[in-house]
């Protein structure tokens, strides 16, 4: 579990409705579907403030920290706490927030010191990402768990 995660409440994916209650839930629900995300024995709830909790049990950890990008990285959410777990018991990836002039070369080259490895944080973050040089600032990305950090 990773607890609440700090996300660019004006940056991001738009979507259309209101991101309060229940309605915010089914917005949410909708967009990790129509990503082809599998959400079995996750429960998504938002507060009025555009703060999400993500609950449960996700298939994997893999699953649960794509989970929390594709809800997180939406305009109007704030911050995504984590309090599901993962039925494979995988380990926790890194994440990294995008900052002006990243790109994912940079990326790479920051946790693996190489940037020829962009395609695996590419890889990482689909369906997220439609194109290795469609990043945003305020954006953040999943670094897998083996990545050696060199930060």
């Amino acid at each position: 579990m990773f607890g609440p995660m700090k996300f660019a409440k004006a940056a991001g994916r738009k979507l259309k409705g209101m991101f309060k209650g229940k309605k915010g839930k089914e917005v949410l629900e909708k967009e990790v579907n129509d990503l082809g995300l599998d959400s079995e024995g996750v429960d998504i709830h938002v507060d009025d403030e555009g703060k999400v909790t993500i609950s449960g049990n996700a298939v994997s950890q893999e699953m649960k920290e794509k989970i929390i990008l594709a809800v997180g990285n939406v305009n109007g959410v704030s911050e995504v706490n984590d309090e599901a777990g993962s039925n494979d018991g995988g380990a926790a990836s890194q994440f990294h927030e995008v900052v002006s002039g990243d790109t994912l070369w940079a990326v790479s080259k920051k946790y693996y010191g190489k940037g020829s490895r962009y395609m695996e944080i590419y890889e990482a973050n689909t369906p997220m990402l439609s194109h290795p040089d469609k990043i945003y600032v305020g954006q953040m990305l999943r670094i897998p768990a083996d990545a050696k950090a060199s930060v």
